[in-house]
């Protein structure tokens, strides 16, 4: 008996993710690898400044070719991966602690005090993320901190609206209903119920801010903003190198810019992955 088409088609689905799951992952450890390894093997400072070797494009002896004064691009822009990842990291997991705690109160509260946090929300999204944060990161000397304070200040206002929504839809399940009737405090079925079934979600959130995040940061030292131009990020290698491009070398523009592409793709594919984890019965309907 031949095989229904829908199961084959299913099947070919199933495969096509697996592999780019896997593909993502290796990505990602590369990534890590990179970041982890090289700089404490390496240091930064310890590439001279060489002008007769300034701008030499990609060989076998610098796979990334050379800056405008010198130094190899390839360590360059790894230091400048770790510097905008770490940016990344600690500026999404301020934001979603801070957009779950809210997003929780809100939700829990419910209320004039769900009404008047989401009204603070909607104001603050209608003002652009980069507009924002430039007026605060023009509040501080350029730096990591300022930059992620920026950064977190931007990007918690989604996670609040996730973790609402999903607190008011565990609201109404059973075994909430159960630990209110049983004398509960509302305090108590926020932090042992609510809260528990809202952190997979607020994960997902995290995830997919860390690559936002890191773009923030770049757009913020593209614009001399965010970290000072001695310091090596993603951003300041794109910044620095306009002048390059618009000779004609394109490499000191491509290959930072790769390392700010690829991990970003990298945690979109993931991150599709866990969501669909989260929710089965939409793979099963996308599958079908």
């Amino acid at each position: 008996m031949a095989e229904p088409v829908w199961r084959s088609r299913g099947r070919a689905r199933r495969s096509t993710r697996t592999l780019r799951v896997r593909a993502c992952a290796a990505v990602l450890a590369v990534v890590a690898l990179a970041v982890l390894l090289v700089p404490p093997l390496v240091q930064l400072d310890q590439q001279a400044v060489d002008l007769s070797a300034k701008l030499l494009p990609p060989s076998w002896q610098h796979p990334f070719g050379t800056d405008d004064v010198g130094r190899d691009l390839l360590l360059r822009c790894v230091y400048g991966l770790r510097v905008s990842l770490l940016v990344g990291l600690v500026a999404a997991l301020v934001a979603t602690v801070l957009g779950t705690a809210v997003g929780a109160a809100a939700g829990a509260l419910g209320g004039w005090t769900d009404r008047l946090v989401m009204r603070v929300v909607d104001t603050l999204s209608s003002i652009p993320h980069l507009l924002l944060g430039i007026f605060v990161v023009a509040m501080f000397r350029p730096g990591v901190w300022p930059v992620v304070v920026s950064v977190a200040v931007t990007h918690w206002l989604s996670t609040a609206r996730i973790v609402r929504a999903e607190v008011l839809s565990l609201r109404g399940r059973p075994y909430v209903d159960a630990a209110v009737s049983g004398g509960a405090s509302r305090w108590r079925v926020t932090v042992r119920h609510l809260v528990p079934g809202v952190l997979p979600q607020a994960g997902l959130a995290a995830v997919l801010m860390v690559p936002h995040a890191m773009w923030h940061e770049s757009a913020l030292s593209f614009l001399g903003l965010g970290l000072p131009s001695h310091q090596a990020s993603l951003g300041t290698l794109v910044q620095g190198a306009r002048g390059s491009l618009l000779a004609g070398d394109w490499w000191p523009t491509l290959f930072p810019g790769l390392l700010l592409v690829l991990p970003t793709l990298a945690v979109a594919g993931l991150a599709g992955a866990w969501r669909d984890r989260l929710h089965p019965r939409r793979r099963s309907e996308l599958t079908l």
